[in-house]
This record gives C-alpha cells, sequence and structure tokens, in this order.
C-alpha cells in the first residue's frame, strides 16, 4: 500500500493485533455491529472510521485490539 494511504489510518504501527474488515460499507457496517453483538469487540470506539478501501467500491475499517 501506498504511504498515502497509510498515514490515513489512525492506527500507530504498535505491536496490537488488528482485524481489517474490507468490503461495501453495509457488509463493513453489519461485522462491525457482528464483532460487537459476539463481543469480539468490547466496544465500538476500538474500530477506526469506515473509510473508502484501495479498491473500487469497496470501504474498510480496522479493529485494533
Amino acid at each position: 500500500m501506498s504511504t498515502e494511504f497509510n498515514e490515513l489510518l489512525p492506527v500507530s504501527a504498535t505491536d496490537q493485533s488488528q482485524i481489517w474488515i474490507i468490503g461495501t460499507r453495509e457488509q463493513v457496517l453489519h461485522t462491525i455491529n457482528e464483532f460487537y453483538v459476539k463481543r469480539i469487540a468490547t466496544d465500538r470506539v476500538k474500530f477506526t472510521p469506515i473509510i473508502p478501501a484501495p479498491f473500487e467500491g469497496k470501504y474498510m475499517s480496522v479493529l485494533v485490539r
């Protein structure tokens, strides 16, 4: 990925694990809600905002655990 794209992510390069969710806006939002209901993520704040992905018509969010 390009440096410009990496700078858009508010996630630092630490030792924390990350789960990247990529899909349509509806798929990403549904997966975020599913992770919250199944308690994979204890708080929605742990997800980055949904942003356009470098793939045409796709969006993404990152869960930092």
